[in-house]
């Protein structure tokens, strides 16, 4: 994973500062590895071979995936003060 993901090297301008940023670089990474990527000994993805997708995905298939998980989130902020306690 680490040859393949620069995020877990430091003496890169990808490395991840943020512990948020890289569990989302590595999440992305495992899916386009499991669900993307062809194996050359499998001649399937891992997650076809596992039964898991039946289907080969493409990389606006994992976008369309983040982009519906974002309009479910509520990310409204709350009131900058805070009400007085009556």
């Amino acid at each position: 994973m680490r040859m393949h993901n620069r995020r877990f090297t430091r003496l890169t301008n990808g490395f991840s500062k943020k512990v948020e940023n890289h569990a989302y670089a590595v999440a992305l990474h495992m899916m386009y590895y499991n669900f993307v990527k062809l194996h050359s000994k499998l001649k399937v993805t891992p997650a076809m071979a596992a039964g898991v997708s039946s289907k080969l995905w493409e990389i606006g298939d994992i976008v369309a995936l983040v982009k519906a998980e974002e309009n479910t989130v509520d990310r409204r902020r709350g009131p900058y003060k805070k009400a007085a306690a009556t």
